[in-house]
């Protein structure tokens, strides 16, 4: 057994057994091993930046990391946004890239790089396999390293020499560390703090955005009057089925300081601290109110579910969720919109999701400036699960949508996508073809980088002048995102109203397999 083969029976071992691949010369051995090794599959994409924001959308559904397979450091680097969304999401992630053999490193050939400094950019764990008898254990460390806790990105570096030489070993799965549990003090003290001092907020995010955690920060909230608040961008949301809608804090920052003005108390539970996502001329970059204590529940590598349920029993009493003696969560109501007619706008878009949304489904948010009415049309829906741009950097929405589609094939997915940032990654689309993936991808086609123009206003800059103005605009030429679809197999039409939209809509998500839907949003 060479040491590529071993590699993919211990990540198979380790509960790995999706690998979002982009592999060249010094990976062939690890492809040419997937004959060996039918456990795992690989799903080829035609761009890094797919295979990384896939290996995420993975792991938020699965729970479990996917690996990447990626070529030398050039092939890392067409990652790395990517990746940097994935260490922002706190998922875990496995990256396997392939390196020139050992021995020909010193030979300074066209691709070679700083591969080791470049891995370190996104990644909480690195190693670099030196021999093919270690390879399986290097694997399986990777794994484990992965989970955290929080979920982190491993990256293990492989030498083609290593893949190639005989003399591997498969190795077990180490045995995995229970999430540590917030201490009781701890609890009790934040109770103290929502019997006592109000006004408090409680501003949740991570694993507390999970149904159970929404049930138990929305119970402790009402049984003590504090503010629910939610992060701006979950890396999964459970929403619709009656479930809590907690006010999602909101990107402008100036907004977000209104949202908390007053606030004497914040608890964190799973959440960072809040600060502005940019720094603008005269504006602070920290949120918290000046006064405001900030109290930690629990961080993002311990259990925050469980510290929530408890805190919801210490100030609601005993009995559970709505049980004998304890004080009910604040669900949402349930409601759809009517089916909108007329023209095609953001909130007739949005009506026409939250009309059409299906059981069950997993929604990817890239929309940017053009959705900013769909989470509204939605909460009152059915049951769904909801996936945000965690760590900022557009492109990650098609490719987040294709690895929730492999780790939940029964599940419908509905991505929405602005048309700037489907661009960064569009070759997720054939990805999504090949493997015949159930993802319904609605463009919204502003023919604009709306949120630049937004932003070109609030950091004070002129930009009122035609050179500006052309800089954001995307008519010259107008992208055709259907002839785009349609060239890498995905079917694809187009909505000029919202009559249209609804139609096309209902159509797809009745229909299994890829399709696209690029709805021209009125001026």
């Amino acid at each position: 057994m060479n040491g590529a083969e071993a590699l993919l029976r211990s990540l198979c071992a380790s509960g790995v057994d999706t690998c979002f691949a982009n592999p060249g010369t010094s990976e062939m051995h690890f492809v040419a091993a997937l004959d060996q090794v039918p456990a795992m599959r690989s799903v080829p994409t035609l761009f890094e930046g797919v295979a990384t924001g896939a290996a995420d959308g993975f792991a938020r559904i699965a729970g479990r990391p996917a690996a990447t397979l990626l070529h030398l450091g050039p092939g890392f680097a067409n990652g790395m946004a990517n990746l940097h969304n994935a260490r922002r999401a706190q998922v875990p992630l496995v990256n396997v890239v392939g390196d020139h053999a050992t021995y020909h490193q010193r030979f300074d050939a066209r691709l070679q790089s700083d591969l080791w400094g470049m891995a370190r950019t996104s990644s909480a764990w690195q190693r670099t396999a030196n021999r093919a008898e270690d390879a399986g254990a290097d694997a399986a460390d990777a794994v484990a390293a992965s989970y955290g806790p929080p979920g982190q990105i491993a990256t293990l570096i492989v030498p083609a020499d290593v893949s190639w030489n005989a003399g591997g070993v498969v190795a077990a799965a180490p045995p995995r560390a229970p999430l540590p549990r917030v201490a009781p003090e701890t609890v009790e003290h934040v109770a103290k703090l929502l019997r006592q001092e109000p006004p408090v907020a409680l501003l949740v995010g991570g694993a507390a955005m999970s149904e159970r955690g929404l049930r138990a920060a929305s119970r402790a909230a009402a049984a003590t009057g504090a503010k629910l608040l939610c992060e701006t961008f979950p890396t999964v949301h459970a929403r619709g089925g009656g479930l809590p809608d907690p006010e999602k804090l909101a990107y402008y920052g100036e907004m977000a300081m209104a949202q908390l003005e007053g606030t004497r108390v914040l608890v964190l539970a799973g959440s960072r601290s809040p600060v502005s996502f940019f720094a603008y001329p005269g504006t602070p970059s920290d949120l918290v109110p000046p006064g405001c204590a900030v109290e930690m529940l629990g961080s993002p590598g311990q259990d925050v579910v469980v510290a929530l349920e408890q805190l919801a029993e210490a100030v609601a009493g005993p009995g559970g969720v709505g049980g004998p003696g304890g004080v009910g969560y604040l669900a949402a109501a349930r409601s759809r919109p009517d089916r909108p007619t007329g023209a095609l706008t953001t909130e007739t878009m949005a009506a026409a999701v939250g009309h059409l949304l299906p059981e069950g489904a997993i929604v990817v948010d890239e929309s940017i400036t053009s959705g900013l009415s769909v989470p509204a049309a939605t909460a009152g829906g059915p049951r769904h699960d909801w996936l945000a741009l965690a760590g900022g950097s557009i492109g990650q929405g098609l490719p987040v949508a294709t690895g929730a589609a492999v780790a939940a094939p029964d599940r419908p997915v509905l991505c929405l996508e602005a048309d700037g940032s489907a661009m960064y990654t569009i070759q997720a689309l054939w990805t999504q073809a090949r493997e015949g993936l159930d993802v319904t991808t609605i463009v919204l086609a502003n023919r604009s980088y709306a949120i630049l123009q937004f932003e070109l206003a609030r950091v004070g800059a002129s930009g009122e002048g035609e050179r500006a103005g052309a800089m954001l605009d995307l008519h010259r030429p107008a992208l055709d995102f259907v002839d785009l679809a349609t060239g890498m197999g995905v079917p694809a039409a187009r909505a000029h109203t919202a009559d249209e939209l609804v139609e096309l809509l209902d159509r797809s998500l009745r229909t299994e397999g890829p399709s696209l839907i690029e709805a021209v949003l009125a001026p």
